[in-house]
């Protein structure tokens, strides 16, 4: 068994470890498609985005492949709706998850981050001076992914399953600029017992996203006559890897419980996080699933923990809560979850899903 688990521990670092040393040498932005890492689901929002390990629905396209394998009927639907910041941006997420047999599934995810209806003021005067409203013009600034999963139980170690996905990425920042990318992500689960345990490594051969920009529109609105810009540029993804580990509980006949954390690792330089350094920074998450009767779920979760500077130069530790419910019946599954967008901030935002399976 030790062999077998340091194989499969092998398997992984070798693909993702070339990625990451390539990635290095060049240099890369922090928060590179940052929109695929807020996290879909009322019940993995609710739970502050601990899923790795314990996924088993119609989103583990997104939060691990591997858990594909954990679908309970044959067809899964899913459809999130979320907003932040007062309803400026908007979070949707859909999926289809499906067993093609009993050792392998396959699902599609679209996600899709944006605001819409940004007013473009630039043609608000004539060359009179005089203001005509019906020249201001709106656009989208949107973020998509489009996900296709993969997962099959492992024949050669009882209680393992793998996953990969490739995830096509298109950006748009109204007439003013676009991008495409290409990504693939690989995941496992191992379930013992009670224990459950994860690993999901996102853009493991780095992600390379190429931005077209129009230069027409972005001369006009902000460039001087002496300046230009390239109207062509890469934007590189370094992969990153979470670890997670879950332990569920029973407490008597009716009445679970489910326990589980993820340690969310990043390469692309310090960010601010429990632990840092100027290469790797481990962000850690924890969750918790209150069951009754397979039926009615409370969860909480603590995520975001940053270090945060008052305005009299003090550093505080803060995190972020998160709560959540949920209610399931005859394969249909409603999900709410209350999430802070920020650790010091004092708005929240409401997510809702709403998930169904049928043989």
């Amino acid at each position: 068994m030790p062999k077998r688990l340091l194989l499969v521990f092998l398997f992984f670092l070798s693909i993702l470890l070339p990625g990451t040393l390539r990635a290095q040498e060049v240099s890369a932005p922090k928060y590179s498609n940052e929109f695929l890492n807020i996290g879909v689901g009322a019940r993995a929002l609710g739970m502050g985005g601990v899923q790795s390990a314990i996924v088993r629905d119609v989103t583990s396209g997104v939060w691990n492949p591997a858990g594909l394998m954990g679908l309970k009927k044959r067809h899964n639907v899913g459809y999130m709706h979320s907003e932040l910041f007062a309803g400026i941006i908007k979070n949707d997420f859909g999926a289809y998850a499906t067993a093609l047999d009993s050792s392998s599934a396959i699902a599609v995810s679209v996600i899709r981050l944006g605001v819409d209806d940004i007013a473009d003021t630039r043609r608000l005067q004539n060359e009179y001076g005089a203001i005509q409203y019906d020249s201001i013009e709106y656009f989208s600034v949107a973020d998509y992914a489009f996900i296709a999963s993969y997962a099959r139980r492992s024949n050669w170690l009882p209680g393992l399953t793998l996953g990969a996905n490739a995830k096509i990425i298109y950006r748009n920042v109204g007439d003013f600029a676009n991008a495409w990318g290409f990504g693939i992500d690989a995941g496992a689960q191992l379930q013992r017992g009670d224990w459950q345990f994860g690993l999901m490594a996102k853009d493991i051969t780095t992600t390379f996203t190429a931005w077209k920009l129009n230069a027409e529109e972005l001369e006009a609105a902000y460039l001087k006559d002496d300046e230009s810009f390239n109207a062509n540029s890469i934007e590189i993804t370094l992969p990153r890897l979470i670890l997670g580990v879950g332990r569920s509980f029973q407490v008597g006949g009716k009445f679970s419980a489910l326990v589980a954390t993820d340690l969310d690792v990043t390469f692309d330089g310090k960010r601010n996080t429990l632990l840092a350094t100027n290469r790797v920074s481990v962000d850690p998450r924890v969750g918790l699933e209150l069951g009754y009767a397979n039926s009615v779920f409370l969860r909480g979760g603590l995520n975001n923990v940053q270090q945060i500077e008052d305005l009299d130069g003090k550093s505080n530790w803060k995190m972020q809560p998160n709560f959540g419910i949920g209610v399931a019946s005859h394969g249909l599954m409603l999900d709410l979850a209350l999430s802070k967008i920020a650790a010091d901030s004092k708005t929240s935002s409401v997510i809702v899903s709403l998930a169904y399976s049928f043989d």
